[in-house]
């Protein structure tokens, strides 16, 4: 069934429809799987082009890289990096659903005006106090992360007394304050951080207990391409080498309730989401 981009809201509430492709548009010299690959303009924007025609249906665009132990950029600079992208990229394809990858308030309201229609904030509308008006006032789905710390320290303390527990206890908290700022029940998307301030076996174990997320009765995303986590597992393999390790996080995650993988992969991880569908019962 193709995708509506005007009805986003009742797509994800629908269990029965496919699985929603956000595909990764890093515009950054430093981010962990392929820093500096898209980092100038006209590369981001064929490789945007290069993952809405293997099947992604949101293109997920970001400026600052979030990797363990990375620097922020500067507000102006990240708006450098993704505000001519988005541009380019909805005078390319008005109809692509674009989602901006970030947790300042000027860097989401540029991309906005832009044309992006989700904001993507890793630190689940706690970074920025600003942010939370946008959503409502734009009426935004918004993706709410859940992290331990910022990127530049969360894997320095990675300890939970009950992992699941607490990161069920963030989503409670900042749920109840968005709602309580107006923003609806239909525009929130839940995202357990996989990789943000957990260690590896807190990674596997969000994956397998993904039901609690969902519990809450919001869509849930998960991002798990080619993390160190599966590297780990996979006796340290190196990134180009976690493809097949990411299939295996993608399809128990579409299996326990995921509705939205991102992925480096799209056109891979496509066929991966689509024969899980056919086997659990979704297609």
């Amino acid at each position: 069934m193709p995708f509506d981009y005007n009805k986003l809201d009742d797509w994800l509430k629908n269990s029965k429809k496919n699985t929603l492709i956000m595909g990764v548009v890093n515009v950054t010299p430093d981010s962990f799987s392929d820093g500096g690959l898209h980092f100038k303009k006209n590369d981001a924007l064929d490789h945007a082009k290069r993952l809405i025609t293997e099947g992604a249906d949101i293109i997920d665009i970001g400026g600052e890289s979030t990797r363990p132990g990375s620097n922020r950029v500067s507000i102006q600079e990240e708006i450098d990096r993704t505000i001519p992208v988005i541009k380019s990229l909805k005078n390319f394809d008005p109809k692509c659903l674009i989602s901006i990858d970030t947790y300042k308030f000027e860097v989401a309201e540029q991309a906005v005006l832009a044309g992006a229609k989700i904001i993507n904030d890793i630190s689940g509308l706690s970074f920025d106090s600003n942010m939370v008006s946008l959503v409502a006032e734009n009426k935004l789905p918004i993706i709410i992360m859940h992290m331990k710390g910022t990127p530049k320290n969360m894997q320095n303390e990675t300890h939970y007394d009950d992992l699941l527990a607490e990161i069920n206890y963030f989503f409670k908290k900042q749920i109840e304050f968005a709602k309580s700022k107006g923003v609806k029940d239909k525009q929130i998307i839940l995202d357990p951080g996989i990789g943000f301030g957990k260690s590896f076996e807190d990674n596997f174990k969000i994956i397998k207990n993904l039901n609690l997320i969902k519990s809450h009765g919001y869509p849930v995303l998960i991002g798990t391409s080619r993390k160190a986590f599966i590297g780990n597992c996979l006796n340290n393999a190196p990134i180009g080498d976690r493809l097949f390790g990411t299939a295996a996080t993608v399809s128990i995650g579409i299996n326990n309730g995921a509705k939205i993988i991102r992925v480096h992969d799209v056109y891979q991880m496509k066929q991966v989401a689509t024969v899980t569908e056919k086997l659990i019962g979704l297609k």
